[in-house]
């Protein structure tokens, strides 16, 4: 035997008094997560042996462009 049918109730709209704020934090606070660890790495990562090999390889860089012959438009 099949009860009674239950009455219609629309659902309702705006808050439905369930956690939807931990949903809302969630992607906010993942990136802030992430950007603290972005931030980290690259202060960690200046200064010491790793900027001495930096800067050896940029001098080496600027010196062979300076040391390159120089082409006008007209000798081409």
């Amino acid at each position: 035997m099949i009860g009674a049918p239950r009455p219609f109730r629309p659902v309702p709209r705006g808050y439905s008094g369930d956690m939807d704020y931990v949903s809302a934090l969630v992607p906010p606070v993942v990136m802030a997560v992430f950007f603290i660890g972005v931030v980290r790495v690259i202060v960690k990562t200046q200064g010491g042996t790793a900027k001495a090999k930096e800067d050896a390889a940029v001098d080496a860089a600027l010196a062979r462009v300076e040391g390159a012959p120089k082409t006008s438009a007209g000798d081409a």
